[in-house]
């Protein structure tokens, strides 16, 4: 086994994101060991990673309807002017004065950001959509405070949406990412297709607790919009009203501040399902996705096999019926064995020839089934392993290094992300035995009474008689034995 070296994207998330955070420094540490199984099956190079599905940014994502109160509130938040734009912006902090606008393919190739390779999700979803990226997606640069330690991902206005697909992809993608969602209810009055779809996938992402319900509250009280939200499947989820939000006093406007500030502490959590989902997918996706290829691959070059070594039956069936006395060439222990060795020596290098070409066809395949499932590993790789003399020969159809040592490695690797979890969960919900107070009680003193000073009698003591016990009845057996 070949030792892979930390992979720089892995060290740079450690030194930028896991200084002062034990859980993710931990995670750090899974991570490298999944890149070591990953590396070892083919699946990835020396310098990838597996930590890269997800960003590691705290993010807050902000949707709103035609109203203005959510540009309203990023202004107020921010304390910057914000420019209109029919775009979903990635607000990212920065020390410079003035703002700066940069194209969607800073985002789409930097793993350090969310919509990492967003253009190939894109380009599956509508042909020739993934080279215009730009028109969709941008990442803006602010000098703010509040954006110290988090992104904020700007999703724009559903009027302005020109495309329904990659809108809605976009806008899932962002909910999907982030650890808070502000959510304006001003979107609920709109009846577009863009609405009804966002309202769906809102129900899906409820169960998460990540999602802030902004309403205003001069017009409607926070019960009236639980009530009209339960009716569309939208029972979970903190109601704020946007009138409290510019009183710094007010409870709101503390409890959104709180909710923002945890929104590092959610995106751990978040790491931390990640590196599990990946550990659970190498299993459930990878693996089962290469042992079906391998399947295909088998059942082709076995098929081809047969049929040329079916031509060779029927040529022989067909000689025995002209006469030519093949059967009792084959019997023949002479005729009959150099017979059998010329069939086998032609055979076996057909048989590995048509083996190259279906394996060249199941590598095509592989390919393409890898990027509909979004994978960063090379499924094509980790197949062309098996493409050894001996598997081409035998029926073995476990991938190579997929054995009983690799799968006990992945057990073990899936119980440290689960403790990790666990060892989060202990920061807040440490058990501890009540402490019970003990009163001690001071002894009061005897106050002095004059007592009766009382002759003791002496008591006689009763004998009893024994009273003579009445014999007992004997049985007429026992009778008689004593007679006898």
């Amino acid at each position: 086994m070949t030792e892979k070296t930390a992979s720089k994207h892995l060290i740079y998330l450690q030194s930028q994101f896991a200084v002062d955070n034990a859980a993710l420094q931990n995670a750090i540490q899974v991570f490298h060991e999944l890149d070591q199984f990953e590396y070892d099956l083919g699946l990835i190079e020396n310098e990838d990673t597996t930590a890269i599905q997800t960003s590691w940014w705290p993010i807050v994502s902000v949707i709103g309807g035609n109203s203005g109160d959510k540009n309203a509130f990023l202004a107020r938040y921010l304390n910057v002017e914000l420019a209109a734009t029919h775009k979903t912006t990635v607000l990212l902090h920065s020390p410079q004065a003035n703002q700066t606008i940069l194209p969607a393919t800073a985002l789409d190739v930097d793993y350090r950001y969310p919509f990492y390779r967003i253009s190939q999700k894109i380009e599956q979803l509508q042909k020739g959509e993934g080279e215009r990226i730009n028109a969709y997606l941008e990442l803006r640069t602010l000098n703010s405070p509040n954006l110290q330690g988090k992104l904020i991902i700007d999703i724009p206005s559903f009027i302005h949406a020109t495309n329904f697909e990659v809108s809605n992809l976009l806008t899932t993608y962002s909910m999907e990412q982030s650890d808070v969602v502000l959510v304006f209810c001003d979107i609920f009055n709109s009846t577009s297709d863009l609405a009804k779809a966002l309202t769906a996938t809102l129900v899906k992402q409820q169960e998460s607790n990540k999602l802030i319900y902004l309403f205003d509250d001069t017009t409607a009280n926070a019960a009236t919009w639980q009530k009209k939200l339960a009716h569309l499947g939208l029972t979970i989820g903190q109601f704020i009203g946007i009138s409290q939000l510019e009183n710094p006093q007010s409870h709101d406007f503390a409890l959104l501040e709180q909710r923002l500030a945890n929104a590092g502490l959610q995106r751990s959590y978040r790491v931390l399902h990640s590196l599990e989902k990946s550990i659970r997918d190498l299993e459930n996706i990878i693996i089962h996705e290469v042992k079906k290829a391998i399947a295909h691959w088998k059942d082709g070059s076995t098929f081809s096999s047969l049929l040329v070594l079916g031509f060779f039956a029927m040529l022989a069936v067909f000689a025995e019926i002209a006469g030519l006395g093949f059967l009792e060439m084959l019997i023949d222990p002479i005729v009959g064995s150099a017979i059998v060795l010329t069939t086998l020596a032609l055979m076996i290098p057909t048989h590995v020839l048509f083996s190259k070409m279906v394996a060249k066809i199941t590598i095509r395949s592989l390919t393409r089934r890898q990027k509909q499932l979004h994978l960063t590993e090379d499924l094509a790789a980790f197949f062309e392993k098996n493409l050894t003399f001996s598997r081409m020969m035998l029926p073995i159809s476990e991938p190579i290094g997929w054995n009983k040592k690799s799968k006990a490695q992945l057990v073990h690797l899936r119980d440290k992300a689960k403790d990790l979890v666990q060892s989060l969960n202990d920061n807040f919900s440490v058990y501890s035995t009540p402490v019970v107070r003990q009163t001690v009680v001071t002894p009061t003193p005897t106050p002095v009474v004059a007592q009766t000073v009382v002759t003791p009698q002496i008591v006689q003591p009763v004998v009893t008689t024994a009273q003579p016990t009445q014999p007992q009845r004997q049985s007429a057996l026992m009778q008689k034995i004593l007679k006898k």
